[in-house]
């Protein structure tokens, strides 16, 4: 894989013009995934956290600009222990753009996203050259966990762009070993700055920076002596201080609790490192199991059911092509060493929260989106794997070439197909592996966001409207089985919603595991690709005792 590494796609005698091109289709794969996003972004709807995290963006707004007076956003439910750079962001855009405050967020979202896309392509590019970075970007655009997540997340969607900037920063550096450029060194800052203040697994991309250098040194002993490599080491370290005092101050703005004392960070640490909430069950491979209870097999299971399948072989075969390639045996002359500890790095950043995972059994729930953010670095590797295929297919000749591209092009129609079938909740999506979303609907949870009781919500307005139907007591009463925010939201203040439904009008639940089958009239579903997402009932004089099939959901916050 190395000889491929090192060389440009398709490495004829018109590299040049060929780069240009393949650069210029990711310019409008950028362009195309942007027009969609601005067309589309207000179909998402709300999920169980979002209205809290709105309140946090303007508790921060308010803290810098009372002067740090109004301290409120440093003791916000548990949301102090997070970064607000997405929600400050959207909170101040909601201000300037011609849009709710959801939607904005939304819209917010959707845009760093596309900049998490554009740091994978250059991501890409760099490790394999243009045909790499543009595969690698086609990739993670239409894997529908992040794409999904871009518009709905706050936390997960942010955090994953800004660790693959700070993960192009690392290779670059790594790259420029042993003396990385300013521009390079900032980098660094601005990404590792960001990352650790939106989140503190953020600490992950600090280990994608260390764990390669004993392989630089070692590699550059076998070169120069141990005395040599370590003293090298040494000066390519300490231009990085400044960049280290630059993530602290971005990391500080971003999340000011961090820097209220010189140990919030660790105490950060020690609470997500343990269940925070009483526990609660959730549906894993067809069973009911706690959050603090699932198996080891939880993360993988899900990673290698979620994603496409030609993202996923591509991924594993660049992830062991890296590994292969840092490891082997030389002296690393030239740049080689710091391009086997590019490499390295980037290996790390794709598997390593996911083998902690493994071994460590954290509290995990909600399908896989805390680790949203190895995707890029994994489609950056899958790109490199697709540009030393197409390295050795080359000496076939064009016929061979086109006939491999259009063998890989279901690959990637297949979860576009899947995601405008199931628009706009394309983060539910599983591959044909699982049996898309039909064969997943009974083992695994779908729409764990709520996000379908925003369509609920507007076809029962619908269905008002049309039937001219009038209250009985004044106001709708709706019994919702699922986060209240978004139908608050949706419906507007002329209805009451209520977990409990007695004495209501109309009974709207998700169609998650959580939710139970009411005896009473269906008004209407919310389906895609067969597999109902929401429901809704008429329960006007009917006894209906509860929504819920499991007893234990906290009620308190919603």
């Amino acid at each position: 894989m190395q000889q491929a590494i090192a060389d440009t796609f398709p490495l004829k005698s018109k590299t040049i013009p060929a780069a240009r091109m393949l650069d210029g289709l990711a310019v409008c794969v950028l362009a195309l995934v942007t027009a969609i996003a601005l067309a589309t972004f207000r179909d998402y709807g709300l999920g169980w956290d979002d209205y809290t995290h709105s309140q946090y963006g303007a508790l921060l707004i308010s803290l810098y600009r009372s002067g740090f007076t109004d301290q409120r956003a440093l003791s916000f439910v548990n949301l102090y222990m997070y970064g607000g750079g997405f929600d400050m962001i959207a909170t101040l855009a909601a201000k300037a753009l011609p849009f709710g405050l959801f939607e904005t967020r939304r819209l917010v979202g959707a845009l760093i996203g596309i900049v998490g896309l554009f740091a994978t392509w250059r991501l890409g590019r760099r490790l394999g050259g243009p045909f790499a970075g543009l595969v690698a970007l086609v990739l993670l655009a239409v894997c529908p966990l992040y794409y999904g997540h871009m518009f709905i997340n706050a936390k997960d969607g942010p955090f994953a762009a800004v660790m693959v900037i700070a993960l192009l920063g690392l290779v670059r550096a790594f790259e420029e070993y042993p003396r990385a450029t300013p521009p390079t060194i900032a980098l660094c800052g601005i990404g590792l700055g960001l990352s650790v203040g939106a989140r503190i697994l953020g600490g992950f991309a600090v280990m994608e920076a260390l764990l390669p250098l004993p392989l630089l040194i070692a590699i550059r002993s076998r070169e120069f002596g141990r005395k040599i490599a370590l003293a090298e080491c040494a000066r390519f370290l300490v231009p990085f201080v400044p960049a280290a005092l630059l993530a602290y101050l971005l990391m500080g703005l971003v999340w000011p609790w961090s820097v209220v004392s010189p140990l919030n960070p660790l105490r950060a640490v020690e609470y997500f490192s343990s269940i925070f909430e009483k526990p609660w069950r959730e549906l894993f491979d067809g069973q009911l199991i706690p959050v603090d209870e699932m198996p080891r097999s939880y993360v993988p299971t899900l990673f290698a059911l979620q994603i496409p399948e030609l993202m996923l072989s591509l991924g594993i075969c660049g992830v062991i092509g890296a590994l292969v390639f840092a490891a082997r045996g030389g002296k690393g002359k030239g740049g080689e060493a710091g391009r086997r500890a590019a490499f390295c790095s980037v290996a790390l950043a794709a598997t390593l929260p996911i083998l902690i995972a493994v071994m460590t059994r954290p509290v995990v729930y909600n399908g896989i989106r805390h680790i949203v953010f190895v995707l890029p670095p994994f489609a950056a590797l899958a790109g490199v794997a697709a540009a030393w295929i197409a390295r050795r297919l080359q000496v076939y000749g064009r016929s061979t070439m086109v006939a491999c591209v259009l063998v890989l092009f279901p690959g990637v129609a297949s979860p576009v197909v899947d995601m405008v079938r199931l628009h706009p909740y394309e983060y539910t999506d599983y591959n044909h592996v699982a049996g898309g979303v039909r064969g997943a609907r009974q083992n695994f949870m779908l729409d764990y966001w709520g996000l379908s009781l925003k369509q609920a919500s507007a076809r029962l307005l619908d269905y008002i409207a049309q039937n001219h139907q009038q209250p009985t007591h004044g106001q709708w009463t709706i019994a919702v089985c699922g986060p209240h925010p978004p139908v608050t939201v949706a419906l507007g203040p002329q209805f009451n919603l209520a977990w409990d439904p007695k004495g209501a009008d109309f009974a709207m639940v998700l169609g998650e595991f959580y939710c139970a089958k009411l005896d009473a009239p269906v008004l209407f579903d919310i389906v895609r690709d067969g597999v109902i997402y929401a429901r809704v009932y008429d329960i006007r004089g009917r006894s209906i005792t509860s929504l819920l099939t499991v007893p234990g959901i906290d009620k308190t916050n919603y």
